[in-house]
């Protein structure tokens, strides 16, 4: 059965931990094979002295909703403080660092450029590597394989949905690209070791893997919502709902001025490769176009061609073409910063094509040599 790093750290009775205290940056997608989180089986653990722990966005407990500013707090069942790196920092600070002989970071990723988790976890290597922490990163799956896809990232397009250059979908695990990013980009650079996953192949999807799988944030329940994630979470950075606020985001999109059964239909006319489009009326209960009636489709996966990053580029694209006085990009949150289609996607030029009329294929046109590049790349740290 295959064992992700927390089982591996257990089965040696957590030797690694033994005489230390020890800091857990973790959310609750971080479980061992009986579905406990990594956070309580180190509290229930007697030889694991649990010192401080760390939460990315949506919190330690992952009940935050995206966006949202979270505080320090105290764990109410343990007493152990619970620093937040979501809100006024996303760095730990030398104070929150100062009690910790070592890091354990534990959390799940999805191999989505635009998941937060990843560039969090950066910061948190980044900081210990200033103060001399070591850092043991507990591997998990990707849950989408060893798939490349998409372009890099432009210079000077930096965020926490993208901050260093890899393309839309990096076929890695969390531990490898720790050990890219830590080799890489990091100025000092921290003592890592990954613990990693026994009986795991890289091109292993979560099909495969053997195990639920747990929903790592508010808004990505299913495993098909990660599926679609590589390309729907760009209708993030237009005026579109992309579904939060009701239970199926990023796999529908839509806006009152949306025809639901036309845009199907024109959509299904593209023959895109293993998917479907079907209408889909809906009401989200929160962000745009809260509590009103949206129309649009719900995108389907119909096979293993389906190509999410060319599949919602033609969504955008189609109802851009469609609805050219309603369709719009979001601004930029401040005047010098970049719209956030653009941190999407990692550069501001797909935007500007589309706006100029361009095709999808015009687009994505290059973006191969990027996959390629970026695959040399990461050679070196691989572990599967």
């Amino acid at each position: 059965m295959l064992k992700v790093g927390i089982d591996v750290l257990q089965a040696s009775n957590f030797e690694a931990l033994i005489g230390k205290r020890v800091g857990l940056f973790t959310n609750p997608s971080a479980v061992n094979a009986e579905m406990v989180t990594s956070y309580q089986s180190m509290v229930d653990a007697e030889q694991v002295n649990l010192v401080a722990l760390f939460g990315a966005e949506h919190g330690l407990f992952g009940a935050v909703q995206d966006g949202e500013t979270i505080d320090n707090m105290v764990d109410s069942a343990t007493g152990i403080p619970i620093r937040s790196l979501y809100g006024n920092q996303y760095r730990p600070s030398a104070e929150m660092l100062a009690d910790i002989d070592v890091m354990v970071c534990d959390i799940q990723d999805i191999g989505v450029r635009y998941y937060t988790y990843q560039w969090t976890m950066t910061h948190v290597i980044e900081a210990c590597g200033e103060h001399g922490i070591p850092v043991i990163v507990l591997d998990r799956p990707n849950p989408l394989g060893d798939v490349v896809a998409g372009r890099s990232l432009q210079e000077g397009i930096s965020s926490l949905v993208g901050r260093f250059n890899v393309p839309n979908q990096h076929g890695m695990t969390i531990g490898e690209m720790m050990q890219l990013c830590n080799a890489k980009w990091n100025p000092n650079p921290a003592e890592l070791t990954v613990i990693s996953c026994e009986d795991y192949q890289r091109t292993m999807t979560w099909d495969a893997v053997g195990r639920p799988f747990i929903p790592p944030s508010p808004n990505m329940p299913h495993l098909s919502t990660v599926q679609h994630y590589v390309g729907s979470c760009l209708i993030e950075g237009t005026n579109l709902s992309e579904g939060r606020g009701t239970t199926l985001p990023f796999e529908i999109v839509g806006a009152p001025f949306i025809d639901g059964r036309l845009l199907a239909s024109e959509l299904n006319a593209l023959n895109l490769p293993d998917v479907r489009f079907r209408p889909h009326a809906f009401m989200p209960s929160v962000r745009k176009f809260a509590n009103e009636v949206c129309d649009g489709v719900q995108v389907h996966i119909m096979g293993e061609d389906y190509d999410p990053l060319l599949t919602w580029l033609h969504v955008i694209y189609m109802i851009k073409a469609m609805y050219p006085d309603e369709f719009g990009w979001l601004p930029p949150y401040q005047e010098s910063d970049y719209p956030m289609f653009d941190k999407l996607i990692g550069s501001d030029k797909p935007r500007q094509l589309l706006d100029d009329g361009a095709s999808v294929d015009e687009v994505i046109q290059g973006w191969n040599t990027d996959v390629q590049a970026f695959r040399a790349m990461r050679e070196p740290y691989l572990i599967y």
